[in-house]
């Protein structure tokens, strides 16, 4: 798509089944074809950040949050976080519609509590929230997933499959892309 910049991106993310990863490692391969050396990297295994220019961080939500990994790194390098351009995403929701049965936009009530104090003090650049998947065969991870798989829920209560809209996703990392060229 472009030249090779020297600007780096990283793409930070907690993922507890890997849908989450899925979209931050296509979040890094578009910005990687827009020139800038992006990386994607499990939140758990990055230690230093001062390197990379700008960040895209994400995690999967649950019940509204994001995930305790997550937080925690931004809460560790806040300041570094505060002074470069930053975006944030999350996964979570599951299905394909867009609308709820109360008429409200889906993506917008998914929203995790956490943006809005990131917003404060990270002041990000967009945010975003993407559909994500849901595979019942995987082992369960955490209290609640266990208590879950033992529940008795009938088989349609949560919709089972990839909801990952990969175009939406892929027309972000453009978004992003454009904004940040501007930036350098």
């Amino acid at each position: 798509m472009s030249s090779v910049r020297s600007e780096r991106i990283l793409v930070a993310y907690a993922s507890r089944h890997g849908a989450t990863a899925g979209i931050a490692d296509r979040l890094a391969v578009r910005l990687d074809e827009h020139g800038f050396g992006a990386t994607s990297s499990d939140v758990g295994e990055v230690s230093d950040i001062d390197s990379y220019d700008a960040f895209v961080i994400g995690s999967a939500a649950y019940m509204y949050h994001w995930l305790k990994d997550a937080n925690r790194f931004v809460k560790k390098h806040k300041k570094t976080l505060a002074q470069k351009p930053v975006w944030l995403f999350s996964s979570g929701p599951l299905g394909t519609d867009l609308v709820d049965e109360d008429g409200n936009d889906v993506l917008e009530t998914s929203r995790p509590k956490e943006f809005d104090e990131l917003a404060s003090t990270l002041h990000p650049r967009g945010e975003r929230v993407f559909f994500g998947a849901w595979d019942p065969d995987l082992p369960p991870v955490g209290m609640a997933e266990k208590m879950l798989k033992k529940m008795p829920i009938p088989n349609d209560a949560l919709p089972v499959g990839d909801f990952r809209d990969w175009e939406a996703i892929d027309a972000w990392a453009d978004e992003i892309a454009a904004e940040f060229a501007k930036l350098c």
